[in-house]
């Protein structure tokens, strides 16, 4: 449902095929994503399912880098998976832990802009079918006001200007800055 020329709100499959697919599937720079849980999502490929982390791996050879902001460890799963792909491991993907990182969003080439519930999963953006997939709701843009303040946003918290005044920083894993 397109809301205006701009933005769209997004349930269900849609937010797989437009998130996913059409936006970070087919990145030419880069790719931020900020999610609560960060599991080890797979898609369909040519033969089956295959680990979205693949896909990033084989980006990443293009020169696409990834910044992912999570609040929990990742899955055992992706983490394992991940340990797979030494472009990622490398310098391609740069994780940061946040216990306070509730936030759903991606952002792409700073062209496009995801925002909703669903979290980095396969339950959530992923392409599990209609009786598996959480029932979830986002709006995406190409709007550069919007794009650009989502940005801000995530790049604010990127270089740590929240956690030196961060109530939670004492428990922090891996907080960003001095103290």
């Amino acid at each position: 449902m397109s809301l205006t020329s701009e933005i769209d709100l997004l349930t269900g499959e849609e937010l797989y095929q437009q998130v996913i697919q059409k936006a970070i599937l087919n990145a030419e720079q880069y790719v931020w994503i900020a999610t609560a849980n960060l599991k080890d999502m797979h898609i369909p490929m040519a033969r089956g399912y295959k680990p979205i982390l693949e896909s990033f791996d084989n980006m990443a050879g293009n020169g696409i880098s990834f910044r992912i902001v999570h609040s929990d460890l990742p899955s055992r799963p992706f983490r394992k998976t991940l340990e797979r792909f030494s472009r990622l491991t490398g310098k391609a993907l740069e994780l940061q832990i946040c216990p306070r990182s509730h936030w759903k969003m991606v952002i792409v080439d700073g062209k496009f802009a995801y925002l909703g519930s669903a979290n980095f999963t396969g339950a959530g953006l992923g392409a599990k079918g209609p009786q598996k997939r959480n029932f979830e709701i986002g709006i995406t843009s190409k709007d550069p006001e919007l794009i650009n303040k989502v940005y801000d946003l995530f790049d604010t918290f990127w270089i740590g200007t929240y956690c030196n005044d961060c109530a939670l920083r004492d428990k922090c894993p891996d907080p960003i800055g001095e103290n």
